[in-house]
């Protein structure tokens, strides 16, 4: 009787990459160049002397009186567009979610949040300049008609107010687009038992509907704070040098127009880095949070 074959093991089969990952390697190329690198170069270059040794005093620059100037002013420009834009938003998210605004104004809304909640820049700085500016259409309208002068009235589209209010362009609708899910989760069967206990209207959004959505509404101011800290474009678009924030004076640093420090940048914007960190952080845990009871 012939003995049986051996089988041998064949090759073993190239483990290939999966064709779906394909898909995604045009968006890591963009992450690591464009902001993975960037923000090493940055953390890297507040430790370092201009010729490349390790260095505290770049860190210590950022105790100056004009430093932490601007870093205030920005944080409660931040604080004010973000109070602001949580408030107005959520009462816009909450007239069409809850308090009975037509059905078909939410598609156009949200479509709307979308696009304006990423306009920034020039293109919303010369908005507002055209519109709030010394010569803008609403300024010489008021003036024309009703005889008020903004500018008499201590308005300036160049201040502090100003750029708050340019901000809430795209805070409002930003809130908008998030806390419009959380309202979506508060279910009718929690109401419907508060009123049947005799809770009235006000003492449901005190009792329950608010400490339900908490964890959202302030995960999402500091969501917001973030989003206004970090805006680099519009401000010195709208404001140039005439407003002391912190993304205008690093840009002087980095430029290197007024006193052409880099490192000094590169620590201002390792700062600005811890800033939203915290700020994205704290937004990230509590919103996980906020699903947790929205389920």
């Amino acid at each position: 009787m012939a003995p049986e074959a051996i089988a041998l093991p064949g090759p073993r089969p190239r483990r290939s990459l999966p064709l779906a990952w394909l898909g995604i390697l045009p968006f890591a190329a963009f992450v690591l160049l464009f902001l993975f690198l960037p923000t090493l170069k940055i953390v890297i270059g507040a430790f370092q002397t201009p010729e490349g040794g390790l260095t505290l005093e770049n860190l210590a620059g950022l105790f100056t009186p004009s430093i932490l100037s601007s870093y205030w002013i920005s944080i409660k420009i931040s604080v004010a567009s973000a109070v602001l834009g949580c408030l107005v938003g959520f009462l816009m998210a909450a007239s069409m979610v809850l308090w009975g605004l037509p059905k078909v104004v939410r598609g156009p809304l949200l479509t709307f949040s979308g696009v304006a909640s990423n306009f920034a820049g020039v293109p919303l700085a010369f908005a507002f300049l055209a519109t709030l500016g010394p010569l803008g259409l609403v300024t010489m309208w008021l003036r024309q008609e009703f005889g008020i002068n903004l500018r008499a009235l201590g308005f300036n589209i160049l201040s502090f107010w100003g750029l708050t209010i340019t901000y809430l362009f795209f805070q409002i609708p930003l809130m908008i687009l998030i806390i419009t899910p959380a309202l979506d989760g508060l279910k009718r069967e929690w109401r419907e038992a508060a009123e049947v206990l005799g809770a009235s209207s006000g003492q449901y959004w005190r009792m329950v509907a608010l400490p339900i959505l908490f964890p959202a509404l302030l995960g999402t101011f500091a969501l917001l704070f973030a989003n206004s800290f970090g805006a680099v474009a519009t401000a010195i678009a709208l404001t140039g040098s005439s407003l002391n924030i912190v993304p205008i004076m690093l840009f002087a640093q980095i430029r290197g127009d007024v006193l052409g420090d880099p490192h000094l940048g590169y620590a201002m914007a390792f700062g600005m880095i811890v800033v939203t960190s915290i700020a994205n952080t704290i937004y990230i845990v509590l919103r996980v949070r906020s699903e947790k009871w929205l389920k």
